[in-house]
């Protein structure tokens, strides 16, 4: 039988090796271990990884685990000229995401009502990006396609879950909406 630091050792490589998150029951299936225990061991290795002097680290994002850097390395990791140097996006894209990342899935055309004006700029760079992605049709006429977000953009925004969004209180954004000069 392999020692808890045996397995670690493994998950770390097969993480390594993976590269993009690696589903739970995958992991226990490679381990050998039911999911309760592969998920006390994932969450004792990112603890133990984000509380040493590593430049590494071991995420959950949407129920799967991926190795990758910590994000006080970037600036170091740019250097390298290995990531390639990210535009930031537009107001528009910032109001595309939050639509679809609190409704999802959404159609273009819900999309299009919440915002007043096309989006069709917006979703294709939000797809050029990997932070959305078609997920099916809808059932409405004419079957319009239906987008949602991706797990690139949990991990860009730091967030394990699509559950982990933060709540948004309408008094907030009736607040916002007063305040945004309107002509």
């Amino acid at each position: 039988m392999e020692s808890i630091q045996d397995i670690e050792v493994i998950i770390e490589a097969v993480l390594f090796a993976a590269g993009d998150p690696v589903p739970l029951d995958k992991l226990a299936e490679i381990i050998g271990h039911d999911k309760k225990t592969t998920r006390a061991i994932m969450t004792s290795m990112s603890y133990k990884y984000q509380n040493s002097a590593r430049g590494i680290m071991v995420r959950e994002i949407d129920n799967g685990w991926q190795l990758c850097t910590k994000p006080e390395f970037d600036e170091y990791i740019a250097k390298l000229g290995a990531v390639r140097k990210k535009q930031g996006l537009t107001q528009a894209a910032y109001e595309v995401l939050a639509i679809i990342a609190y409704n999802q899935p959404v159609t273009k055309a819900y999309i299009e009502k919440i915002r007043g004006v096309s989006s069709d700029s917006a979703i294709s760079k939000l797809i050029e990006r990997n932070l959305i992605r078609e997920a099916g049709r809808d059932d409405a006429p004419g079957r319009p396609k239906l987008y949602e977000t991706t797990e690139e953009f949990l991990r860009v925004f730091g967030f394990s879950s699509i559950k982990d969004l933060p709540v948004i209180q309408m008094h907030e954004i009736q607040e916002v909406m007063e305040n945004l000069p309107l002509d």
